[in-house]
C-alpha cells in the first residue's frame, strides 16, 4: 500500500454515489490524491493540461460517449502519457462490449461489484509492471528510441515474467523506426514459441511495410478467421486490400468489423470514407450518420464529418436532409475554426444539385477564402473543393487550395491522389503548373527558415517555419526543417519548456512521414545533446 500513496488518481463517473465509493476504496488502497470527472468532456478539459497516475474510468458514461471512446479520444489526442493506467469499471452485462473493442488496450477491466482489496490488486499488479516498464516509456516520451530498444532488451532479461511484453514493445519501436526486417525477425521469434495473435498481426505489419501485401493480407485473413474480435486485425486487412485497389473488399472487411464493435468512430468514418467511393450511397450515409451522432459528444468533434454527410446525401438526391445536416453544422459546430470552410463548401454541394449556379459559385469562393484562413483542413476535403471549383472554372480558387494540397503531401502516392484531381477535370496542364508552385512554395519556406537562423535571427527562424508546419503538416521537408529550426534556438538560446514539447512532436511527426530519412539519426542525437547540455529529464522520470 506505501507504493500507492504518491500516485495521483482520475475518477471518471456520472454517478455520485459510485464516485464516492470508488473514491472511499481508493483511500483505503493508501490514495489520496484523486480528482473527479462526470464525464468525458469533464475528464478530458484537466487531462489537457496535467496528468495521472491512474485514471478510473466507467464504462457507461451515459452521455453519448462510452469509456472506451474516451480512451480512444485520449490515446489518439496524446493527451495522457504512455505510464498512465487506465482502468475500466463495468457491470458483467456489458463485458462483452468492453472486450470486443480490446484494440484500445486499457491496462486492465474490472467487474462490479468489486471490493477495495480486489482494486488495490488490480492497481498494484498494473503500477508494478509500469514499474519495469518507465525507463523505456520515458525514453519513447523524449524521442529516444533506440535507447528505448536497448532498455527493453535488458528488461526481457531483468523482468522474466514481462520478456513477451518487453519484446512485443521492442518490435514496435522498430515499427516506428521503419525498421520492419528488425520487427519481423522478433515477431517470427515469438511465433515459433507462442502462436500469440498480437505477434501475427505485428509480423503482417512488416509484411504491409515491405510491399508483401499478398501475404499480409493471406496472415490478416487467417487471423480474421480465427479471431473475430480481434479488431485490428480488420483493420489492417482493410488497409491491405486498399493498397491493392480492392475497394469492394476493403468495405466487406470494415463493414465487418463494425458490426463486431461498433463504436469506433475512426473506422465508421473509414467505412463510410471506402462505400462513398465504391458507390455504396447507403451503407455510406448510414456510417456518416453514425459518425456525426456519435461524435456529438465529443470533446474532438469535427466539422468535416458533416460535409461527409452532406457530400453522400446530394449524391443520394435528399437535398432536403442535407439542408437539415448543414443547419445542424452551424447549429451544434458554430464556434469551431473549420465550421465556416465546411458550412461554405456543404452549401455549395446542396446548390450545385438543386441547380443554383450563382449560389454554389458564390459558397465556393467562401470556402477557398476560408480555408486560406484556417489550419487543420485536410487534404481530402480540399481536393473536393477543388474538384467542384474546376467544374464551375473558378480555375483560380482550385489552384490556390490544391497549392497547399501538394505542397502538404507526404509522399509521391499523396502527390499522385492530388495531381488526379486536375486529370479527372481534363486539366493536366494546370496540374503541372500547380505542382511546380507548391515545389517552389516548399523550397521557399524553408530556404527563408534556413536563412534566418544562419543570420542568427533564431526566434524568427522557429515563428516562420511554426506557421510553415500549421499550414503544411504533413511536408516531411517541411516538419524535419521545422525541426532542425527549434533545435538551433534551443541550442544557442537556452531551454524553453514549450518549445522542447513542440521539437519533440516535430521529430515524432518527422519519423512518421519519412521513418527512412537518414537525417533523422543526427537530428535526434542532436535532441538529446541539447537534453543533457541543460540537464532536463523526461517528464516524470526521477
Amino acid at each position: 500500500m506505501t507504493a500507492l500513496r504518491s500516485l495521483t488518481a482520475m475518477i471518471v463517473e456520472p454517478q455520485s454515489g459510485m464516485r464516492a465509493s470508488m473514491h472511499n476504496m481508493l483511500n483505503l488502497c493508501g490514495i489520496t490524491k484523486i480528482e473527479h470527472a462526470v464525464s468525458s468532456g469533464t475528464a478530458i478539459r484537466p487531462l489537457k493540461n496535467k496528468s495521472f497516475d491512474l485514471i478510473l474510468c466507467e464504462y457507461d458514461l451515459g452521455d453519448g460517449q462510452d469509456g472506451q471512446q474516451l480512451l480512444e479520444d485520449l490515446r489518439h489526442n496524446k493527451l495522457i502519457p504512455l505510464w498512465t493506467v487506465f482502468i475500466i469499471v463495468t457491470a458483467e452485462r456489458a463485458y462483452e462490449k468492453v472486450v470486443s473493442a480490446a484494440e484500445l488496450a486499457p491496462t486492465d477491466y474490472i467487474l462490479k461489484p468489486f471490493t477495495a482489496d480486489t482494486l488495490m490488486d488490480r492497481i498494484a499488479r498494473a503500477i508494478e509492471k509500469r514499474s519495469a516498464f518507465l525507463p523505456a516509456y520515458h525514453l519513447m516520451e523524449h524521442g529516444n528510441l533506440r535507447e528505448a530498444i536497448d532498455i527493453c532488451k535488458i528488461g526481457e532479461d531483468k523482468y522474466p515474467r514481462y520478456a513477451i511484453d518487453f519484446m512485443r514493445l521492442r518490435a514496435e519501436l522498430h515499427v516506428i523506426l521503419g525498421e520492419a526486417a528488425e520487427a519481423e525477425a522478433i515477431y517470427q521469434h515469438l511465433l515459433s514459441t507462442k502462436a500469440v495473435a498480437w505477434a501475427r498481426l505485428g509480423l503482417a505489419k512488416t509484411l504491409f511495410m515491405q510491399g508483401e501485401f499478398g501475404e499480409a493480407e493471406q496472415l490478416l485473413a487467417t487471423l480474421v478467421e480465427e479471431n473475430s474480435k480481434y479488431m485490428d486485425a480488420y483493420d489492417w486487412l482493410a488497409k491491405t486490400h486498399e493498397a491493392q485497389d480492392q475497394l469492394p473488399q476493403a468495405k466487406e472487411v470494415l463493414a465487418g468489423a463494425v458490426a463486431i464493435s461498433p463504436h469506433a468512430v475512426r473506422r465508421l468514418r473509414k467505412l463510410g470514407d471506402v462505400a462513398l467511393e465504391t458507390g455504396d450511397v447507403e451503407t455510406a450515409e448510414k456510417s456518416f450518420q453514425k459518425v456525426v451522432s456519435k461524435a456529438k459528444y465529443s470533446e474532438f468533434r469535427d466539422p468535416e464529418d458533416h460535409v461527409r454527410l452532406v457530400r453522400t446525401l446530394v449524391k443520394k438526391g435528399d437535398t432536403q436532409q442535407a439542408s437539415t445536416v448543414i443547419r445542424d453544422l452551424e447549429k451544434s459546430l458554430g464556434g469551431l475554426d473549420k465550421t465556416p470552410a465546411c458550412k461554405a463548401l456543404s452549401s455549395a454541394l446542396l446548390h450545385n444539385e438543386l441547380g443554383n449556379t450563382d449560389r454554389a459559385t458564390e459558397e465556393l469562393n467562401a470556402a477557398v477564402a476560408a480555408c486560406r484562413d484556417t489550419a487543420g483542413i485536410s487534404n481530402d476535403m480540399k481536393m473536393e473543393l477543388a474538384k467542384n471549383c474546376l467544374q464551375h472554372n473558378l480555375d483560380a480558387g482550385a489552384s490556390e487550395v490544391m497549392r497547399d494540397v501538394m505542397s502538404n503531401a507526404a509522399d509521391e502516392a499523396a502527390l499522385a491522389k492530388a495531381m488526379s484531381v486536375f486529370e479527372q477535370a481534363g486539366r493536366s496542364e494546370l496540374a503541372e503548373t500547380v505542382v511546380k508552385e507548391s515545389r517552389r512554395q516548399v523550397v521557399e519556406l524553408v530556404s527563408t527558415g534556413a536563412e534566418r537562423a544562419k543570420q542568427g535571427d533564431y526566434q524568427g527562424a522557429v515563428e516562420l517555419m511554426t506557421a510553415a508546419v500549421h499550414k503544411l503538416p504533413e511536408n516531411p521537408q517541411v516538419v524535419f526543417n521545422a525541426a532542425v529550426a527549434v533545435l538551433k534556438y534551443l541550442e544557442n538560446v537556452g531551454w524553453d519548456n514549450k518549445m522542447g514539447d513542440q521539437v519533440r512532436g516535430y521529430i515524432e511527426s518527422a519519423r512518421r512521414l519519412d521513418s527512412n530519412n537518414p537525417r533523422l539519426t543526427p537530428l535526434t542525437d542532436l535532441y538529446q545533446g541539447i537534453l543533457k547540455k541543460y540537464g532536463i529529464k523526461p517528464q516524470g522520470a526521477s
